[in-house]
């Protein structure tokens, strides 16, 4: 397979972002039908599935040979070696509360993993990207770059999750034997934790139970901002569950011992 052009690729991205930023922000904060795809309350709305069929319609003319792997509707298989990981709505609990943490998570994945990602965040108007080592905040027309802080005492630092349970008991207490000896605990972020990590404003984002599509965008813009993204254990997140992200390595080893303690 030839090298992939990431002029393109971010052209492209950029397409699918803004027609599920339309999709998304015409539902937002308005009375909505909102379903569960099982019994402990996984919630999905139109929005999310008309969001997602409007960005693979776009892949579709443009990109016809690439693969796709979306949260609503799967997997399409493609010739290109390339793999569009879509999430239309991630954070819909947020979303269906009127919080603006939820966001557009779009991808690009060879056989390495995530080669592009973006961060869009309709509400707020923000979009942050990454690819080849090089990351960038975006809204309207005022864009500069981003990299993550430089924090390397986990008692200086601030750790994000989305679920104070985290995930199992076992590793919720994980987390929580983390958390203690970080300076500050948030909760509630979904994907814009990741998206504050990569800018600089945070330093640890902990998680556990993600599928794929959660963090393959995630994944492409913080290792763009010079941060670490890998499971507990150190080995790869590309295919989600554990996640972490860290803004040194010197961080990203302290929060492992802790997490396996």
């Amino acid at each position: 397979m030839h090298e992939p052009d990431l002029t393109d690729l971010r052209v492209t991205a950029h397409r699918l972002a803004e027609a599920a930023r339309e999709i998304t922000l015409k539902h937002f904060r308005t009375p909505l039908s909102v379903i569960s795809k099982r019994a402990d309350f996984d919630p999905v709305t139109e929005a999310d599935r008309q969001a997602e069929a409007a960005m693979r319609d776009i892949l579709a003319k443009v990109r016809p040979d690439d693969a796709i792997l979306g949260e609503e509707q799967g997997i399409k298989a493609g010739t290109s070696g390339l793999t569009w990981v879509l999430d239309p709505i991630d954070g819909t609990r947020g979303y269906i509360s009127g919080t603006p943490t939820w966001g557009v998570l779009i991808a690009v994945q060879d056989a390495t993993g995530p080669i592009y990602g973006m961060i869009d965040q309709p509400f707020t108007g923000e979009r942050f990207e990454g690819a080849a080592g090089r990351a960038t905040w975006t809204r309207g027309t005022d864009s500069h770059p981003i990299a993550v802080r430089d924090t390397t005492d986990l008692s200086q630092a601030t750790i994000l999750t989305t679920f104070p349970e985290v995930g199992t008991a076992k590793e919720g207490a994980a987390f929580h034997r983390l958390a203690n000896g970080c300076r500050l605990t948030r909760y509630g972020m979904d994907c814009y934790g990741y998206a504050l990590l990569a800018a600089g404003h945070v330093d640890l984002v902990v998680e556990a139970g993600l599928q794929p599509y959660d963090i393959a965008a995630p994944i492409a813009v913080i290792e763009a901002a010079g941060g670490m993204v890998t499971d507990w254990q150190g080995g790869s997140a590309h295919d989600g569950g554990q996640v972490l992200a860290a803004a040194t390595p010197a961080l990203h080893a302290k929060a492992m011992e802790h997490l396996n303690g």
